[in-house]
């Protein structure tokens, strides 16, 4: 979660949301990613889609079981089907996303039983630090802003 955390804080210091992602299958880590939507003018650059991506690569499969993604917000309906479909085998985030969270706050997309592949989830890491890394980001937008 780390290294994720530090993934957060590249984002951020692009302008981008700070959302770091880790995938890690035996103990190496096979997929980093850090949101770069603005950057990449991508709705799907989101750090959960290139983490995979690039575990996927790494494996040379579409399957991904076996690996844990450690990301620092918990992923929205989007990265969630992905880990889904991707058949991850555990997520492991920090910070809830009471908006947009679809690993149990405001959806619970992977654990569904309706889904044919159910994911692990530890949630609540580092959650004071993946929030802390949020919260700042967003008052200085504002700040930003009021100037």
């Amino acid at each position: 979660m780390e290294e994720a955390l530090e993934l957060a804080r590249q984002a951020a210091s692009l302008g981008e949301v700070p959302v770091g992602a880790v995938a890690v299958k035996d103990g190496v880590v096979i997929g980093r990613g850090y949101n770069r939507r603005e950057i990449d003018a991508d709705p799907l650059s989101h750090a959960e889609m290139t983490a995979l991506a690039q575990a996927a690569k790494a494996l040379k499969a579409w399957r991904l079981t076996g690996v844990t993604l450690y990301v620092t917000l918990e992923p929205c309906a989007m990265c969630a089907g992905a880990i889904v479909q991707s058949r991850v085998d555990r997520v492991v985030f920090g910070a809830i996303d009471p908006k947009a969270g679809a690993a149990g706050s405001l959806y619970n997309l992977l654990q569904d039983a309706r889904h044919n592949h159910r994911v692990d989830v530890v949630s609540g890491v580092l959650q004071e630090a993946c929030s802390a890394a949020l919260k700042e980001f967003f008052q200085g937008l504002r700040a930003g802003k009021d100037s």
